[in-house]
């Protein structure tokens, strides 16, 4: 017993140290839009998508003409979407070249066909994480791509969504905590303008997200309307069953 009060004791500080790690000088994540069902805000995500994370990233684990479920045509796949040497039934594939993309980036960017389902954390889910973190990229020329980001320090990738959002910084005041003096995030103050204003930016990351969250499982609507009928045919197979028992029993009682 002794030893089992010891285990619980030691597992309870190892999560409130990790709670407090996390959240101490961190960044909490916004809360992202959940727009899987809307089939407007996923033709936008997917057009984005391609316009502006296809160059790097891959998702090749998904194909040009699964985009039929949100309601794409084939003909608006190939006009809109495809590449002069992609066909509808081919994967999405980066055209960058992975030796090039390493010398650049030190990396090979990753893969985003389930990035939206492996970043979900105690901190949100991973739909949370990529909203908060597209959205809080600022200038720092002391990177090598010129761009730093809150959710991400020293983050490699540079801002490709930069003309949309313009130039911001962000601005951090002086507080005390624990005894100490701290910067601590307050909000963000624009330099340029962008393409967009910040509410329509905002909405067009969330439309980006919502499209990730959908290629992640692009089954998990459908899963989800069967899962209801599932749930109610049970609930009256069971007042069936429970009349029928009831009518079996009741003579013989």
């Amino acid at each position: 017993m002794k030893k089992l009060l010891l285990i619980l004791i030691a597992t309870l500080s190892l999560v409130v140290s990790n709670a407090a790690s996390a959240n101490e000088g961190g960044l909490s994540w916004d809360k992202a839009p959940n727009n899987t069902t809307d089939l407007v805000a996923l033709q936008h995500g997917a057009k984005l998508f391609v316009n502006y994370c296809l160059n790097c990233h891959s998702a090749a684990y998904m194909r040009y003409n699964r985009l039929k479920d949100i309601g794409l045509t084939e003909q608006q796949i190939k006009e809109n979407l495809l590449f002069t040497t992609d066909k509808v039934g081919d994967t999405m594939k980066a055209n960058i070249d992975p030796k090039q993309a390493k010398a650049w980036f030190g990396a090979n960017p990753p893969d985003l066909t389930v990035i939206a389902r492996s970043r979900s954390s105690h901190a949100g889910s991973g739909g949370d994480y990529i909203y908060t973190y597209l959205r809080t990229y600022y200038r720092d020329p002391t990177k090598a791509t010129g761009w730093n980001n809150l959710a991400y320090p020293n983050v490699a990738m540079p801002n490709v969504l930069w003309e949309l959002q313009g130039t911001r910084h962000p601005v951090f005041a002086k507080q005390e905590q624990h005894g100490e003096e701290v910067e601590v995030f307050t909000g963000w103050e624009q330099d340029t303008p962008g393409q967009m204003s910040s509410v329509e930016f905002d909405q067009a990351v969330g439309d980006l997200v919502s499209y990730l969250q959908w290629m992640a499982e692009p089954a998990q609507n459908t899963r989800v309307r069967v899962g209801v009928w599932v749930v109610l045919f049970l609930l009256c197979f069971s007042f069936v069953a429970w009349r029928l028992n009831a009518a079996y029993w009741k003579d013989i009682r």
